[in-house]
């Protein structure tokens, strides 16, 4: 069983940059596949980005590419996802969530952990 636990969110004026970390526990972090989404009020979980367990392979969806990046330290049992020119319309709550299957994942029900969430909110 892993438990994931995310951090790092917080409030931020448009343009600005924060840096959200995932730590997880109670497993072997280098085997899972690992990906971030959110969640905006009144909207649908969506794919924010998606990093193979060794970090070889990522992806970002269209509407944050160029601005965030996910990277990951398996030696800390960390995942990150550094954000830049962060927008109003990125406001959401953020999770991390840990696949053992392997892969580049986009679509959440391949996820089989997920953390809580760190509130974002960004200030026009």
């Amino acid at each position: 069983q892993v438990q994931l636990v995310e951090s790092g969110g917080g409030l931020v004026q448009a343009g600005g940059s924060l840096r959200l970390s995932c730590t997880a526990s109670g497993g072997t972090f280098s085997d899972y596949s690992m990906g971030w989404f959110r969640q905006a009020p009144g909207k649908e979980r969506e794919f924010v980005a998606a990093i193979t367990s060794g970090g070889a392979s990522m992806g970002h969806a269209d509407s944050v590419t160029g601005r965030f990046t996910i990277s990951r330290d398996n030696a800390k049992n960390t995942l990150y996802l550094q954000m830049n020119n962060l927008k109003p319309e990125d406001t959401a709550v953020y999770y991390c969530a840990a696949d053992p299957r392997g892969g580049l994942r986009i679509t959440g029900t391949h996820y089989t952990y997920w953390g809580q969430g760190t509130q974002v909110a960004v200030s026009s």
